[in-house]
């Protein structure tokens, strides 16, 4: 259980925060005139000015890391750091003590879990072998599996796991979850040995912790039947790359991915002609109004900062 946290700010001082960008520091200026934004990328160096008297920093989304110990002594005030991401493995472990770490929960849900659906969809159909045919200017009739009535294993009880099971709810699918914790309607880790052969699709949306770094790897994947589809929208490091691709070479399971280890995926690595693969580029999240909703899930955090009120979305350390 995360503890209930607050951030103590005398009603009449200013809050600072650091923003990565223009569009962020608007949304940030507009929740009160005792907001004041500051423009701040780690890789110029430490703040300075007023900026170094920030109590709040929002991290870039697209590849933010932790900087290092420089980037957070120039920040004495520091208590905030609120990631405009759900998942915050960069982070978690990397602050200084004292310094809350919050994601941004619920922003990236709807599209994420969109992608997911998409792709298991596409990867039974034989999206994927259709365009390539269509590209080459080929007529190839072939019939490929369904999504309707297939056994669905979803790997992740979270806010997107969850919206994940109710976008594929109107496929009539045999939908199991599966999480760390055992509770009403969710299988636990343990039984994954039992669940993985009897799954047509296995979808991972975990966060990155020690348990599941690797967590797919070729025990795991040698478990689950022929012709199966791994769906992987959580984190490349996730799956035992090699593993994978043993699997995908011999033609035993098939994949979507939308994350891989490495990221980005570098030039002649064996995923990009892998047979069976249905690969993109860590775009889950990216649809226009992720944005907007991640601006208000700091927006909303800051309000509760300047009200006293507890913070949400606030990161265990697992």
């Amino acid at each position: 259980m995360v503890p209930v946290t607050t951030l103590e700010l005398p009603a009449d001082e200013t809050l600072h925060v650091l923003v990565p960008s223009r569009a962020v520091g608007a949304a940030v200026e507009a929740v009160s005139p005792r907001v004041r934004a500051h423009r701040c990328d780690p890789a110029d160096g430490p703040p300075g000015g007023d900026a170094a008297r920030a109590r709040v920093w929002v991290p870039r989304s697209a590849g933010a890391t932790a900087p290092d110990a420089g980037f957070f002594a120039a920040l004495p005030d520091l208590r905030l750091v609120q990631l405009l991401t759900a998942g915050a493995e960069k982070f978690i472990g990397r602050l200084p003590e004292g310094v809350v770490l919050c994601n941004a929960r619920g922003a990236h849900t709807p599209s994420t879990a969109e992608w997911a659906v998409a792709a298991t969809l596409a990867a039974q159909r034989g999206i994927p072998f259709f365009v390539r045919e269509q590209d080459a200017g080929r007529w190839s009739f072939g019939t490929h599996r369904s999504l309707v009535g297939a056994r669905v294993l979803v790997v992740g009880a979270g806010d997107i796991g969850r919206a994940i099971g109710r976008m594929l709810a109107g496929f009539d699918v045999e939908l199991t979850y599966v999480a760390r914790t055992a509770r009403e309607g969710v299988r636990a880790m343990d039984e994954l040995p039992d669940l993985l052969p009897h799954a047509d699709v296995v979808v991972l949306i975990v966060p990155v912790t020690p348990e599941t770094r690797g967590m797919v790897d070729a025990r795991f994947l040698a478990a689950m039947p022929d012709g199966a589809l791994l769906v992987n929208a959580a984190r490349g490091v996730v799956v035992d790359t090699d593993a994978l691709v043993a699997e995908l070479a011999s033609g035993r399971l098939r994949a979507a991915l939308d994350v891989t280890d490495p990221e980005p995926l570098p030039e002649g690595h064996p995923l990009w002609s892998a047979p069976g693969l249905l690969l993109t580029p860590h775009v889950g999240g990216a649809v226009p109004e992720t944005g907007a909703r991640a601006a208000a899930a700091v927006t909303d955090q800051l309000r509760r900062v300047l009200a006293g009120e507890p913070l949400v979305n606030v990161v265990d350390d697992y």
